[in-house]
This record gives structure tokens, C-alpha cells and sequence, in this order.
């Protein structure tokens, strides 16, 4: 069985200045997003906005892409700086809603799903950046968006193909990213 610690690990696509995160959009939204290089109108600025490093916890949660007002799945990159200043700023969803009403980031742990969507023994973090964070995340952190639908598509075509080994070699890789030992006791222990 898993340590509690090995079950609560951020798994990401990442290098030395920028880690990837997932969103799901519909295509008005995702199309102005590609064409400024991050999100303007009709991207809300006025609700929190949920990343997830987890491209399949996406995929189960998007329905690949196929799910209405999702139906477009885009890479964010930020830079580790403005990952790191957010999860700073986070409470855990299981802190209650005093410590949460005036947090600028939620953090939610959910079972990380595998390429059919069945839930795995450990978890997949979401991070809710909140609305008094929302500019920073937008036009501070962002450092590129790309646009991931055609290989979405191919990948649950195959799936549904039966040749899901053939579409985890579409899959963005994702290792353990290193937090520092302060936000891991505090976040990675819920």
C-alpha cells in the first residue's frame, strides 16, 4: 500500500522555468486565448479559475474533450514562480469554509483517473486560482498556450479503438514535481 506522502504527489509536465497545466474551454473562449497568448475576453476575470497538472484527471473530467463547453483542451504553461506563489497562497477545500472564504487559491485533491477514466490509488491536484488572483495569473504567470485538441481527439479515438497503449503515447509525460518542503507539509498532507 502507499505512504500518504507518496499518494499526495503533484505529477506534471515541467523543466527548470515552467510547468504545464490543463484546461478545458469551449472554442470562443479558447480560440481568443491562442490568437493573445493568454486569457481575454470571454474568459471570466470575475470567478476562479481551476488548473489541473494532471492531463488525464482533465481528460476524465472534460469527457476527452467532449463534454459541452469543454470541448477544447488547452496546455498552459506558468512559470514555477507564479505555481509555487500559488499553491503559497492555498487552503485546502478540507479546511472549511472559514479558512476558505478569504483564500486567493483552493487546493482539492481527487484520485488521479487512467486513460479509461477508472480512479487509481493516488490523488490529482486541482488549484483554484481565485478572482483577486486572476490578472496575475493571466498576464504575470502565463508564459504560452497551446492548443491540445487534435491530439485529444486522436488519443480517445484510439481508446475507443481499443488501442489505449498506442494513445498513452500521446500523453504529455508527467513526473513527480519537487515542492519545497514547506508547501508539501502543507499541502500534500490533507
Amino acid at each position: 500500500m502507499a505512504s500518504t506522502a507518496s499518494q499526495y504527489q503533484i505529477r506534471a509536465d515541467y523543466d527548470a522555468h515552467g510547468i504545464v497545466v490543463y484546461q478545458a474551454y469551449a472554442p470562443a473562449l479558447a480560440d481568443a486565448a491562442l490568437r493573445a497568448g493568454r486569457f481575454v475576453a470571454p474568459f471570466s476575470f470575475r470567478r476562479m479559475t481551476w488548473i489541473k497538472p494532471s492531463f488525464l484527471w482533465l481528460m476524465h473530467r472534460s469527457n476527452w474533450a467532449r463534454k459541452p463547453g469543454q470541448e477544447r483542451v488547452l496546455a498552459v504553461r506558468i512559470s514555477r514562480a507564479g505555481w509555487e506563489e500559488a499553491l503559497s497562497r492555498a487552503v485546502l477545500t478540507t479546511s472549511g469554509p472559514a479558512a476558505l472564504a478569504d483564500a486567493a487559491v483552493h487546493v482539492q485533491w481527487d484520485p488521479e483517473r487512467s486513460v479509461r477514466g477508472a480512479a487509481l490509488n493516488h490523488y490529482s491536484i486541482q488549484v483554484g486560482v481565485g478572482r483577486h488572483l486572476i490578472r496575475t495569473f493571466t498576464d504575470e504567470w502565463i508564459t504560452g498556450i497551446t492548443d491540445l485538441t487534435p491530439q485529444v481527439r486522436k488519443a480517445a479515438a484510439l481508446i475507443q479503438g481499443g488501442q489505449a497503449a498506442r494513445a498513452r503515447r500521446l500523453l504529455p509525460a508527467e513526473r513527480v514535481y519537487p515542492l519545497p518542503a514547506a508547501l508539501e507539509d502543507r499541502l500534500c498532507r490533507p
